[in-house]
């Protein structure tokens, strides 16, 4: 799994490419977590899909739980770069309604 990071401005860019799966999320989200609070200060945050292959429930409450993480600092998430397959997932899972797309 690959993760890059890139802050511009006042928002954060986080990259994900591989697959986001059980067998990978919780390295991901120990690496992801520790940038949130390291650039709490950023004004939203960007979680880039665009490289990601596979990504199965497991994404979900991973992109669900940053969300909630974000929301102790008042700083709003958003997704971009789904591919057709992870966009139709996030679509039918609702998750849109609480992150949505750019």
């Amino acid at each position: 799994m690959k993760i890059t990071v890139k802050c511009t401005g006042n928002t954060l860019y986080i990259y994900l490419g591989g697959e986001l799966d059980e067998y990978n999320a919780a390295n991901v989200r120990k690496s992801v977590d520790r940038e949130l609070d390291d650039h709490a200060a950023v004004e939203r945050v960007v979680i880039d899909l665009s490289e990601i292959k596979f990504m199965d429930s497991t994404a979900i409450g991973f992109l669900i739980g940053r969300y909630k993480k974000l929301r102790q600092y008042s700083t709003p998430m958003y997704v971009q770069g789904a591919n057709a397959a992870a966009d139709k997932v996030l679509t039918v899972s609702g998750v849109y309604s609480l992150i949505p797309k750019l």
